[in-house]
């Protein structure tokens, strides 16, 4: 085959699971081409006896995309919308077609495919088409089943036909089927979301014999996908959302009958709970105001236009049974809420007390009129077996998602315990122990509960027909494996937290911290366009390797140590780690909590203590140090300046200091900030921390001024590079009524030596930080810090690193930004004493550095800008320097590429006298590399609009 055939252990151990709690190894993994080549790797595979397991996005929770054998990876190449006709109202995709991309497609022709997962961002066609998956508007349009008109598909015999309506291309299968008519007529297709087992009920003749619709669902066991031809409806004028709250869950549930009659575009269920955990980890802001309740629905309605969706949501809610109603017109609240339940995945793998949660019991369906007495039995199961999670799901079919945390650490017995009595409660219920996510490893198992033995045998007769020699994702659905075989978890050795940072969200232990990931895969999605900002590097290079999946998985494997056996210095974990750049997006915007730059800090930590680095670690991860050498001696910083003018030079430097050749390297500052603040060249107050008086004003100083104080700390970036930074915060913190103290002592955070990995260095100079600031902190003065990254250690690694020391608590809790300590409340704020300037006259692109995102959100600065009047565009997703990252060896394509996903663009399509605002040095940095275009702080951009005498 043309395409990429990679059997390296990195490779396998990215492939070896995927949104499951399951572990399977494959032999080999490929990448094909087109179908062409996909055809030559299953014919191969079919010669060699080889098994086969196709894989789309990888968000199957269940372990329908993991095999022993060949895994055969459709999103990397076959990934095109190949037709779209808008009259038939019709697609022709392939099966790594992403769902999202799909939908794009075809939203010019006023047309969407109906079924949307919340995964849809990540999701493939051909993996909804495996697992027949559902969606919120499954309700008014149907399942994936239910939108497919053809499919090209090949057996496990190796032949290759189209199937649509009509039984003939598989040669004994209307025989199989006139033979067992009772049986297809009452035990399967009972209800919308009875998706567990094969759903047989499509060929029977009455349904049209339709062969296309009854291999939706079959998760790759029967035939592989190669195309598909799909169904498309009409987009909804004008939906509007109606939340409403009901006392708890099952109470909610009661009420869904009721409201199907109003033929809404979907009915969602929501536990306050999961909301709660939106609001901790998103903030409260992430969450529009509820109606009053412990458990939501969040109904969808829609219209012509939209005030008939409006009296449609009306008359909805009249029929609701509660009196705790909210209405959302389109709008960004509407969204808000869909971005709650979209992320339900993710925020759904850790419990209310943030335990681990699990998947395995994840989508299971009744009824909907049996839903409420079904969640009711449901809990009690769940305090019987001492097991809790966060219930949501969709129910105006029935279905509900939930994720348990049944202690899977060191034994797979409690999950055995607790599916088995949940199947025998499902099936009580008339209902599937899947709603849309198929059986997988997780619950095939389990059909014998849900199915009479004569339909498995009838399941096993369908499979035999068409792949006899059970080579296609073998032990799924038909003659499984054990559900508590190949679990992934049980298997990895702890790895404990000792020198390096304490992990103590995560029991203070590295497995537990990369078992985070649960294989959502937000991280493989673009979604810039909602302002996230992960993951950077899979965007540029579209490779598992480089998501932040691909990285916890081999870190996974790591802690399992079977497969990658090196321990800390497996070569599979540092290529995995090597392309990412510590932006630390991921802590963010993946709804696990996954943060890749501190387990990469981890790894680099331990990887090389005792032992020589790679030069750029002291190069690099040492420049504090080296700025304040070459600023510290009169005259250096000029000379030092001008031989790395000199380009032959610079580069002999860069090359020797293990960055690319092609980067420029930074201007030391001739006069670093402290430097002529000791001069006396600032309006500041210098020295150490007084002691502090409280007023109704806030904290004073001792003495004779009335303005309240505050610290202007000076990073090191800001000192020896930048020091037009805080000689402009200054002026702007004087303009806004503050006394502004620097204190005697630098005080050096250790960004640099976290990013690579020095964190007994880090962990010095944190402790000198504390010695420096702390004083300042615990006397109730507000600390203000300039450089993103900078700022962002004190509010997040700085508590990881020193866990035990109170200082550290009080300093990161007093820690600022500009935008944040001058957007404040009085009287952290500057309150009335101050007004912002006019920047009316501004028209800015504006670049929020990814770890102010990430810890600090950007919140504070999107305010400031529109209350002071500017206009301006805010970019998301990462410049791709990112510190260190963009000048080391080897990183210089890959930071470019991250580069022109957004920032390059942006800069191009400016217009002349636009502003580009960027408060981190190396978002600045990359933009004067590579666009020639100089970026300002905001501290910059404020001080030039005071007026005159502020």
């Amino acid at each position: 085959m043309r395409g990429t055939v990679d059997a390296s252990t990195r490779r396998r151990a990215e492939y070896s699971t995927d949104a499951s709690n399951y572990r399977v190894v494959p032999q080999v993994v490929a990448f094909p081409r087109d179908v062409d080549d996909a055809v030559a790797a299953l014919e191969t595979a079919r010669s060699l006896g080889v098994p086969v397991t196709s894989r789309g996005g990888g968000t199957s929770v269940a372990g329908n995309a993991v095999g022993t054998g060949l895994v055969l990876d459709w999103s990397r190449h076959v990934n095109r919308v190949h037709q779209i006709d808008p009259e038939a109202r019709t697609a022709r995709v392939d099966p790594g077609v992403v769902m999202a991309m799909l939908q794009s497609e075809v939203a010019p022709h006023g047309l969407r495919f109906g079924p949307d997962p919340s995964t849809q961002a990540r999701a493939t066609l051909g993996g909804m088409i495996g697992n027949n998956a559902c969606g919120p508007r499954a309700v008014a349009y149907g399942r994936t089943a239910d939108n497919v008109l053809e499919l090209d598909v090949v057996d496990g015999r190796g032949r290759r036909f189209t199937a649509g309506k009509g039984l003939d291309p598989v040669p004994g299968l209307d025989t199989l089927v006139r033979g067992e008519l009772e049986l297809l007529r009452t035990e399967v297709g009972r209800f919308g979301r009875q998706v567990s087992g094969y759903s047989l009920e499509h060929l029977l003749p009455e349904r049209g014999a339709d062969l296309a619709k009854a291999l939706v669902g079959t998760e790759g066991t029967v035939v592989t996908l190669l195309g598909a031809t799909v169904r498309l409806v009409p987009i909804a004028a004008a939906p509007v959302l109606v939340v409403l709250g009901y006392p708890d869950m099952p109470t909610a549930a009661d009420a869904v009958p009721a409201l199907l009659a109003h033929s809404p575009l979907a009915i969602e269920g929501m536990d306050a709970r999961l909301v709660d955990v939106v609001r901790r980890v998103k903030g409260a802001s992430a969450v529009p105001p509820l109606p009053e309740g412990a458990g939501w629905l969040m109904v969808e309605v829609g219209g012509d236009d939209l005030d008939q969706a409006m009296a449609r949501a009306t008359a909805l809610a009249a029929d609701s049974g509660t009196r705790a109603v909210g209405v959302f017109p389109p709008g960004p609240q509407a969204a808000a809420m869909w971005r709650i339940r979209e992320d339900g995945a993710g925020l759904g793998g850790r419990t209310p007390s943030g335990a681990q949660a699990w998947p395995g019991f994840e989508d299971s369906a009744v009824p909907p009129e049996r839903l409420g007495a079904y969640l009711r039995e449901l809990e009690a199961l769940m305090t019987q077996h001492q097991v809790d999670g966060l219930a949501y799901g969709h129910f105006g079919d029935g279905c509900l998602h939930l994720r348990l945390d049944v202690p899977m650490e060191r034994s797979g017995d409690p999950l055995r315990a607790f599916m088995t009595d949940a199947a025998h409660l499902v099936a009580a219920h008339g209902g599937s122990l899947s709603g849309e996510h198929g059986d997988g490893r997780a619950r095939s198992e389990l059909l014998p509960v849900m199915y009479s033995e004569r339909a498995i045998r009838v399941f096993e007769a369908f499979k035999d027909l068409l792949d006899p020699d059970d080579l296609l994702n073998p032990g799924v659905l038909v003659r499984p494996r054990p559900l508590d075989a190949d679990l992934r978890r049980p298997h990895a050795h702890r790895l404990p937290a000792a020198t390096g940072f304490a992990f103590d969200r995560d029991d203070g232990d590295f497995t537990t911290a990369v078992h985070r990931c649960v294989g959502v895969g937000k991280c493989r999605a673009d979604s810039t366009a909602t302002g996230g900002f992960m993951c950077p590097s899979y965007l540029a290079t579209r490779d598992e390797k480089d998501s932040t999946r691909g990285r916890a998985r081999v870190l996974q494997e790591m802690a399992n140590g079977s497969l990658v056996s090196r321990g800390w210095s497996s070569p599979e974990v540092h290529e995995a780690l090597d392309l990412c750049l510590s932006c630390k997006a991921c802590s963010s915007d993946c709804p696990a909590g996954v943060d890749m730059a501190q387990y990469k800090a981890e790894v680099l930590h331990r990887t090389y203590a005792k032992k020589l680095r790679p030069i750029n670690h002291y190069v690099l991860g040492w420049l504090p140090r080296w700025a304040r050498l070459i600023t510290g001696i009169p005259g250096l910083a000029r000379l030092t300046n001008a031989a790395l003018g000199i380009r032959p030079l610079a580069k002999a430097v860069l090359r020797v200091g293990g960055m690319d050749a092609r980067r420029t390297m930074v201007s030391f500052a001739p006069t670093p900030f402290r430097t002529a603040v000791r001069r006396g060249q600032h309006d500041v107050t210098r020295g150490e921390a007084p002691e502090a008086t409280t007023t109704t004003d806030g904290p004073r100083p001792i003495g004779l001024s009335t303005r309240p104080r505050v610290l202007l700390w000076t990073d090191s970036f800001s000192d020896s590079l930048a020091p037009s930074v805080p000689t402009a915060a200054v002026k702007v913190l004087r303009a806004a009524g503050y006394e502004v103290l620097v204190p005697d002592h630098d005080a050096c955070c250790g960004l640099t030596w976290i990013s690579t990995g020095q964190l007994d260095g880090a962990r010095d100079r944190l402790r000198h930080l504390l010695d420096v600031l702390g004083p300042y902190a615990v006397n109730g003065i507000p600390i203000v810090g300039l450089e993103p990254s900078c700022t962002a250690v004190l509010r997040s690694d700085l508590l990881d690193l020193l866990p035990e020391d109170p200082r550290a608590v009080a300093v990161s809790r007093a820690t600022h930004t500009l935008a944040e300590l001058l957007t404040a409340p009085a009287p952290i704020g500057p309150g009335d004493r101050w007004q912002l300037p006019d920047l009316s006259g501004v028209t800015a692109v504006v670049q929020p550095h990814c770890h102010h995102h990430a810890v600090m959100t950007y919140t504070a600065d999107r305010g400031l800008l529109t209350d002071a009047g500017a206009q301006f565009s805010t970019l998301a997703g990462c410049c791709g320097l990112a510190g260190n990252f963009g000048m080391e060896k080897g990183h210089y394509d890959v930071s470019v590429q991250v580069a022109e996903h957004g920032l390059l663009p942006a800069l191009r399509e400016a217009a002349p006298g636009d502003v580009y605002l960027a408060d981190g040095f190396s978002c600045r940095t990359q933009a004067e590399q590579l666009a020639d275009v100089r970026g300002v702080h905001l501290a910059e951009l404020l001080a030039d609009h005071l007026t005159v005498g502020a």
